[in-house]
Formats: structure tokens, C-alpha cells, sequence
């Protein structure tokens, strides 16, 4: 989601990814035996944290020959970790308030807490109207989504579906690259944060196929193999957010905001999935063979990749009961998301069956979920977001706001598909200003959205090209989204690489879903 914290499972091991140099000097070694397994994500976790993002990676299991990472000791000669800032950052703090970017000066929470604050001791909100959001069924439907994802990694289900992919398609790089992309499509709509699914399960995978094949981090070696993989996950990755509504929270953020503007989106999860699924699915087909030309690996051919996958396979064993009613527990819920509009059953009271049916069977337990920080930090701050939205609508703000661009375009004898493009284009390089995904949605999306209506354009098509752009820009740059910095920080892929190839893609995706897209929007009716 995507600058939220991933706050791991077990907190018994952790360290600072400041000290790079030491975790991979670690890892590398750990990764060392030609007998390598992919980390299961059924072993022991570690907490990682990168400039306030974290992450999970799995430690090696005590069977597994080499070496486990160790977290710093006393006697370690590896530098200490600098000092965390204290409080807020003072520069994007002054330029947030002045000029109203989220440059993240505090957690995307602690900011918005701030900001209701303030609106309360100003009298511009009561208490009641300022926490009304917290009874949302939308939010509520977030929280229960993350409970999910954990549910996926505690039983090692996404772990496991990721291996039999790269089984399957990873005796060369471009079918590992396809494999673990289609892999992660899979799994999307039950882990709502691509931060997650990046940190906690493909991230290490790629790493151990990366370090089997010689390829190093932060060495002349990464482009061997780990730096395209690395990158076409990355770019990937906002392909798969923008083909599911419950594949990142922002989606269903953007939605509610839609809803504060008037506009409805009748059965979400399918009309989401239906105008996304053909751009989507070109594009999550065509950025590895774009990347395999414009940002080659060395290594073309991986034939080890599928017995490494095997051996890992065999040594998780059989599917166990609770992947296997991971499985039941998710295909319940994504069929009531589908078909719940006409059997009367709520999206939300779809997840609460769910979750109800995972701590009856003890697959997940109440420990689980008070430990599912993401979950309740995601409460927190979207509410907030949400309820501080629609007084921005209710104050006539944003009406005033979008008349004003409205008439400045008319000026212009823009037609509405003109008025749609720029509007879509200003949204989405805006975000080379952000921090956040969700920030920039909390701030632009109902503005941006009320300029389209006013332009004329249709208000469902304008609504869901915000939100499936809100994804997209998430591999623009190395600070762009939460994942961005999971996969930089892996010190595969240089700064300069990101952005060059986070432009590149930009405008790749740009195409892909214009043309593609028009066709497709035409033919469902969207205008």
C-alpha cells in the first residue's frame, strides 16, 4: 500500500536495513551452499526495516545446512545502525503544511491524526464528525483483507504458490520472470499490500535464485540476474495491484471517495475487474519481454531454478490442512465479493465470514489479528482520510476547486477525452512529489476526480482510471510506493536504473492501457 509499515509475524529477531552491507554480507553467505532452497515462509521471520518501511524474510530452518541470518550482536564487528530521527522532519513537515504535499514529515497515521486534530481544535469538525468514518463497512473491509494476508503467509500458501510457479516456468530467465509475475496475480486479491506481497514473499525468492546463480547486490555482478528480476517485479507488481479492488487498499479508498463525490460504483469488485482485466493482463504479458530487451540479464538460461524449486517443494512437504483451508476460506470470499450484490451479503460481511471461518479452525488465532499492526494503523489512518474527504465535499472545497480547472480546460475548447488525458497525466506525474500512494490519494483524488466530472467526463470511468493510475505509479521512482523501497533496498538495481526504467514503463503502461483500454471501456459501456 503503499508507504504503510509490514509489520511482521514473529518479533523475536531484527535489525536495521542501515546496515546493508552487513545483512547481505550475512545473507550472502547463508545462500552460499549449491544445495540452495527458497526460504519458506513456514520458518522463523525477521523483522527488517528500511527508512520506515518493513518487511518480512524468512530465516532458514534449523534443518537446512547453512547458516541462518543472525541478528546483531555485542560482539559484531558490523557498524551500528545511526540513530532514528526523533519526531517529525522538519522540511517536509514545513513544505506539507505550506504548500499541502504529503512528503511524509511523520507515519502516513501520526500525520493524519495531526491533521484531524487540528480540524477539531479549530472548530472545523466536531468530535463526532470527525471520527465518523471509523464505523465505514469499506474500512473495516481493509482491515479484515490484511488478517487475510497474514493468514497467506503464516500457512505458507503464498510461498508455496510462488515455488510451483517458478517450477513450471523457470528453466529460463524470461519464464522465471513470467512465473513469478503470474504468480503474484494470483495471489493479489487475498493480500492487499503489495509491500507485503513483495517484502514477504517474492523478494526473498528472487534473492535466493539470484545469490544461486552468482548474481550479488550492490556488485558488478546484480545484472547477471537479481537486477531484472528485481525490476520487473517492481514494474510489475502495479499491474497486478490495478487488476484486483482488494489487491491494495488504496483501490478501495479511492472508491469510497468516489462514493463522497455521488459517484457509485454498483458491484465494486466486479466492475473493477472487468474494466482492468485486458490492460491489465497485456501489460503483466508484456513487461517482462519489454525489460528483457530494454534491461537485459546476463544470465538467459536458468535450468537449476526448477530443481531448486522442487527440492524447496519437497521439503515443505505435502499442502497442509490450513493451506488447504486457506484455499476454501478465499475462494468463499472472493465469491462473495463477485456474487454478493445479488445473494444480499456485503462485501464486509463477506470478510467477516471469512476471518470468522479461519479463527473457528484455528488457522488464524486473536493473537494474530492484535498483532496485525498494518490492520489497525490502516484503521487509523484511513478513516481519517475518508471522513476528512467528504467535509472537503461537504465544505463545497473541492467544488470550488475542480470548477476553477474545469474552466480554465473550457478556455482551452478542450473536448472531454482531451480534458481526461491531461487531467490523468497531471495525476499521475504529480506523484514524482509524493511519498505515498495513499497520501497522494488522500490529498488528489476527489479534487482530480471532481475536475474530470466537471470536464464532462463520465464519472465511473473517470473514478476508476484514478484508481487503477494510483497503482501504476508505484515503480516510478525508488520513494514512490512501499515496495519501491522493499525492492531498491535490495541493492540490485541502481538509483539511476529505477528512474529511467520507472519512466520508461510509465509511458509503456500509458499506451498499453490508452489503446488497449479504449477498445476495452468502449465495448463495457464506461461511455
Amino acid at each position: 500500500m503503499e508507504s504503510l509499515a509490514l509489520h511482521s509475524l514473529s518479533t523475536s529477531t531484527s535489525f536495521s536495513l542501515s546496515s546493508r552491507t552487513s545483512f547481505l554480507h550475512h545473507r550472502s553467505r547463508s545462500i552460499s551452499n549449491p544445495q540452495l532452497s527458497l526460504p519458506s515462509l513456514r520458518s522463523p521471520i525477521s523483522h527488517i526495516s528500511y527508512k520506515g518501511f518493513s518487511f518480512l524474510t524468512p530465516l532458514s530452518k534449523p534443518h537446512i545446512p547453512h547458516k541462518p541470518i543472525q541478528a546483531s550482536s555485542s560482539s559484531s564487528k558490523a557498524p551500528l545502525p545511526p540513530p532514528a530521527t526523533q519526531g517529525v522532519k522538519l522540511i517536509p513537515f514545513i513544505i506539507s503544511v505550506c504548500i499541502g504535499l504529503v512528503l511524509s514529515p511523520l507515519p502516513v497515521g501520526a500525520w493524519a491524526f495531526l491533521g484531524l486534530t487540528v480540524s477539531v481544535v479549530t472548530n472545523t469538525l466536531t468530535f463526532s464528525a470527525a471520527f465518523s468514518a471509523f464505523t465505514n463497512e469499506v474500512i473495516w473491509l481493509i482491515v479484515i483483507s490484511f488478517f487475510f494476508a497474514r493468514g497467506f503467509v503464516k500457512t505458507g500458501l503464498g510461498d508455496r504458490i510462488a515455488t510451483y510457479f517458478v517450477k513450471w516456468l523457470g528453466k529460463s530467465t524470461l519464464g522465471l520472470s513470467y512465473g513469478l509475475t503470474f504468480s503474484e496475480a494470483l495471489i493479489a486479491p487475498a493480500m492487499p499490500s503489495t509491500t507485503a506481497r513483495a517484502g514477504g514473499v517474492f523478494l526473498p525468492i528472487i534473492k535466493s535464485l539470484s545469490l544461486s546463480a552468482g548474481s550479488q547486490p550492490e556488485h558488478p555482478t546484480a545484472k547477471k540476474l537479481g537486477a531484472y528480476l528485481v525490476q520487473t517485479q517492481f514494474q510489475a507488481a502495479g499491474n497486478s495491484s490495478a487488476l484486483f479492488l482488494t489487491a491494495a487498499a488504496q483501490n478501495l479508498l479511492c472508491l469510497k471517495l468516489a462514493e463522497e463525490l455521488g459517484v457509485i460504483v454498483s458491484n465494486p469488485w466486479v466492475a473493477w475487474f472487468k474494466a482492468a482485466s485486458l490492460p491489465a493482463l497485456v501489460s503483466l504479458l508484456a513487461t517482462p519481454l519489454i525489460l528483457y530487451k530494454l534491461y537485459p540479464p546476463e544470465i538467459k538460461d536458468t535450468p537449476e531454478a526448477p530443481a531448486i524449486a522442487a527440492k524447496k517443494l519437497e521439503s515443505m512437504g505435502p499442502v497442509t490442512r490450513n493451506e488447504w483451508i486457506m484455499v476454501g476460506t478465499m475462494l468463499l470470499a472472493v465469491s462473495l465479493w463477485i456474487f454478493g450484490d445479488s445473494l444480499g451479503i456485503a462485501s464486509a460481511v463477506a470478510a467477516m465470514i471469512g476471518l470468522s471461518i479461519l479463527l473457528l479452525l484455528g488457522v488464524l488465532d486473536w493473537n494474530d489479528c492484535l498483532n496485525e499492526r498494518s490492520a489497525w494503523d490502516t484503521l487509523a489512518w484511513f478513516a481519517i482520510l475518508v471522513g476528512m474527504a467528504s467535509q472537503l465535499t461537504n465544505l463545497g472545497i473541492v467544488t470550488w476547486m475542480s470548477d476553477c480547472v474545469a474552466n480554465s480546460l473550457r478556455s482551452l475548447s478542450l473536448s472531454w477525452p482531451a480534458s481526461l488525458l491531461v487531467l490523468q497525466a497531471a495525476y499521475f506525474f504529480i506523484h514524482y512529489l509524493f511519498a505515498s500512494q495513499t497520501g497522494h490519494v488522500g490529498a488528489l483524488y476527489s479534487a482530480f476526480l471532481a475536475m474530470h466530472r466537471a470536464a464532462g467526463v463520465p464519472g465511473v470511468l473517470a473514478a476508476l482510471l484514478l484508481g487503477y493510475n494510483t497503482n501504476l505509479f508505484g515503480a516510478l521512482t525508488h520513494y514512490s510506493s512501499g515496495q519501491a523501497a522493499v525492492y531498491y533496498g535490495a541493492g540490485y538495481v541502481e538509483l539511476a536504473d529505477i528512474f529511467k526504467m520507472g519512466l520508461v514503463m510509465a509511458f509503456v503502461n500509458a499506451i498499453i492501457w490508452g489503446v488497449v483500454g479504449c477498445f476495452w471501456w468502449k465495448f463495457l459501456g464506461l461511455y
